[in-house]
């Protein structure tokens, strides 16, 4: 398909036009370059297309439109999943133009929640190869695989190994749907055109026994590797991606969270990467916090919290508030005796044999010797005890947030956060009752991803959703337009900090803590300056490979790329050769 069509860019990066070197069906089926029935006149008659389309000739907003009406007439969140992605496959700009018309609905059914279903049906609804799956069979070829995508200029790519899917776990090859969802609401947000996007599976296999022997499975059937086989695998392909795509931005996605840890700290050298799950997570959770202690009028050094769930966003949450206490002033240890974090075993203690990246967050009795006298999982006791007053859970709703909890921490502030992050497809109405009425009683709260249930509370009861779409298409943007060499732990502070601004004075009294999602890419904009100009300030900037012109502290100059660099989903001149 390479040889059908070449971009052409502006100085800023941004394409300007495409070149198209085929004519008739061939044009049709490039989804980049096809209009469908928006092809004008002039365009039918120089590609060859005179006679292959009906007569009438659709502009984009119609064919949104039409397109709008289709959508509602299917029965269910999964079938609205499948004509999207049909289309996005047919017609790459007006699938974005459809997200574009109504974003805080259709984000819903191209991401999370119906993301989930569609991951774990991957196999039997499969119509249409999107992105690559690399596998032993082919991973030594990796570099060469990766060549035939040269010529899209690929900038960011979501790779994944499928093993910790949206809290549902190792869903083998249907992880790449994922990956395909993020880099859509990249586009969204971000404004990084669909071909600048690559979504990349790491199949190592499953230890998922309903794949393995399902005759529809189509990952590579065998048994997860591990070790150094594993290890051996994910370092040949960082090493083709970094030869062939050395300015891409490389968003690890869905790794279980021994392996997310490793892998992030592992390639930070030899990759410009970061992963979502653990930095993304963290900022949007510190941007909701930062927000509520502007409505208490307190810091957050004034604060005290409790993390329930110490995997990848758990633990990337309290990495988050730790860097983030540092940069209010504090030593390390002092950020990190303010924040407790439990897990499946209960509060987390050095007195337990711990992984690695659980460690930094463990309570020694020595400095707080209650620790020895209180059940590690009296969730009430420990609220008492170590004076919370933000409670965050990545998991488990129903061991957490419960009524004692509430009280408890009640004792400890008069406006205390709460925040649901959990990964969920629907809430239990007992549990959106608790929040409403907790939500009366002046606790301010955020929710994780939306659900039907969830998404009535935001427009009713002024709940925010702690969504991860509002950070990391900013910060892959501020990457890019910076040319940052390394993606740092402060950019996402940064982001974090640029959300919380956004919020006004109004929104804060009605206890609103972040901004709708309906503001993604306005949220994307403000997010990728504060990336940019930490890049800058932190001197792991570089001439954007992007741009002509080389960029220093200017804020406004920078603010002006990333005007020139965002794609809006508008069909693009055509020139026949």
């Amino acid at each position: 398909m390479s040889n059908l069509y070449r971009f052409k860019y502006d100085e800023y990066g941004n394409t300007r036009e495409i070149v198209v070197y085929g004519s008739g069906s061939s044009v049709r089926s490039c989804s980049y370059v096809n209009k469908g029935t928006a092809f004008n006149l002039e365009e039918r008659r120089m590609l060859g297309l005179e006679a292959t389309l009906p007569p009438g000739i659709k502009n984009l907003e119609a064919q949104v439109e039409s397109s709008r009406i289709k959508v509602k007439e299917k029965v269910d969140d999964i079938e609205k999943f499948i004509f999207i992605r049909s289309m996005f496959d047919r017609n790459v700009t007006l699938a974005h133009a459809l997200i574009q018309s109504d974003i805080e609905n259709y984000i819903k059914i191209i991401y999370t929640p119906t993301i989930g279903l569609a991951v774990q049906r991957y196999s039997s609804m499969f119509r249409q190869a999107n992105g690559l799956h690399f596998y032993p069979g082919n991973i030594d070829r990796a570099e060469d695989i990766l060549r035939r995508f040269a010529h899209r200029d690929i900038r960011i790519a979501v790779v994944t190994d499928n093993q910790g899917v949206l809290g549902i776990g190792d869903q083998g090859a249907g992880g790449i749907a994922v990956c395909l969802g993020k880099l859509m609401l990249y586009t969204q947000g971000a404004g990084i055109a669909p071909w600048h996007c690559l979504p990349i599976s790491l199949d190592v296999g499953t230890n998922n026994e309903s794949l393995l022997s399902d005759n529809q499975y189509l990952g590579w059937r065998h048994k997860r590797l591990s070790g150094e086989e594993y290890l051996s695998f994910i370092g040949r392909f960082v090493r083709a991606f970094r030869n062939v795509f050395p300015n891409a931005l490389c968003q690890w996605e869905d790794f279980s969270p021994h392996n997310a840890f490793s892998i992030r700290d592992a390639f930070v050298d030899e990759l410009i990467s970061f992963n979502d799950d653990i930095q993304g997570t963290g900022a949007v959770a510190l941007a909701a916090i930062l927000s509520a202690v502007k409505i208490k009028g307190e810091k957050l050094a004034d604060q005290r919290y409790l993390i329930h769930g110490a995997g990848a966003g758990g633990v990337g949450i309290g990495e988050q508030l730790r860097n983030a206490l540092v940069g209010e002033g504090l030593t390390e240890k002092q950020a990190q005796d303010r924040i407790f974090m439990i897990d499946s075993k209960g509060l987390i203690t050095n007195k337990r044999e711990l992984e690695l990246y659980k460690k930094k967050f463990a309570k020694d009795r020595k400095t707080f010797p209650w620790t020895a006298d209180v059940d590690r999982i009296d969730i009430p006791q420990i609220i008492r005890k170590a004076g919370i007053t933000v409670l965050v859970g990545t998991t488990g709703q129903d061991f957490f947030f419960r009524r004692e909890a509430i009280d408890a921490i009640k004792e400890n502030t008069s406006r205390p956060l709460i925040l649901p992050l959990f990964h969920h497809i629907s809430t239990p109405e007992i549990f959106c009752q608790n929040i409403r009425k907790w939500n009366e009683e002046g606790i301010m709260i955020a929710t994780g991803n939306p659900c039907e249930t969830l998404d009535t509370m935001e427009k009713s009861f002024q709940v925010s959703q702690c969504n991860n779409a509002l950070v990391f298409p900013g910060v892959g943007l501020g990457v890019l337009v910076a040319g940052a060499r390394e993606v740092l732990p402060e950019f996402f502070t940064a982001a974090a900090y640029a959300i919380a601004d956004m919020m006004t004075s109004e929104e804060l009294a009605k206890g609103r803590l972040m901004p709708s999602i309906s503001n993604i890419r306005q949220v994307g904009k403000k997010v990728a300056l504060a990336v940019a100009m930490a890049s800058v300030r932190a001197g792991v900037s570089r001439p954007c490979v992007y741009s002509d012109f080389q960029h220093d502290n200017d804020e406004a100059r920078m603010k002006k790329l990333i005007d020139r660099i965002r794609w809006n989903p508008e069909y693009l001149p055509l020139v026949a050769m």
